[in-house]
């Protein structure tokens, strides 16, 4: 098996990308502390064609080294704006049309797969800070709470990983035939 190189990979350009129809999926970050989580997002954001990120509170706004070390470009390509508060985000994306699907381990929490949405619908999807997670009024403002199932003994995965898993089983309903 021959490796493939870059320029047979037909990636779209920056221009191309912010051209494409992208999947109606927007994502929220309620006060992520790492910046490499943040250039991570960006990247997976990039990868699946999400819509918009709202970088919210603490969470840190490009253009940062930090930040630019892991999303390698994708803060060029991917759509972005800052929000000070994390509630009056998800407020304005409720407005807007938007199901809200914070990211936590709650009661009544769906998995990854399930389908809770059609084809068609506008979906903004809340992660939260590594150690304290989604918070609770944010919590409270979303239709759907996602938890994805883990079977070792630590209680949360990283932000970026998360994010990967939940973007990736979220685009697949969009870019299937």
């Amino acid at each position: 098996m021959r490796k493939l190189k870059n320029e047979e990979l037909n990636r779209l350009s920056v221009e191309e990308f912010k051209l494409v129809k992208k999947i109606p999926v927007t994502v929220v970050l309620d006060n992520i502390r790492s910046m490499n989580n943040i250039g991570s997002v960006f990247r997976t954001a990039d990868a699946f064609r999400i819509e918009k990120i709202y970088l919210c509170g603490i969470t840190a706004k490009p253009p940062h080294p930090e930040i630019h070390k892991t999303a390698l470009g994708a803060t060029e390509s991917v759509n972005w704006e800052y929000v000070e508060s994390t509630v009056s985000a998800v407020k304005h994306l409720k407005g807007k049309g938007y199901s809200l699907i914070a990211i936590e381990q709650t009661e009544e929490s769906v998995m990854p797969g399930d389908s809770i949405f059609s084809k068609t619908e506008k979906v903004a999807v809340v992660f939260g800070h590594e150690v304290r997670g989604v918070g609770q009024e944010v919590v409270n403002t979303c239709d759907y709470v996602m938890e994805i199932p883990q079977f070792g003994t630590k209680h949360s995965l990283n932000i970026s990983v998360c994010a990967g898993i939940v973007l990736w089983e979220l685009s697949k309903q969009f870019f299937e035939k």
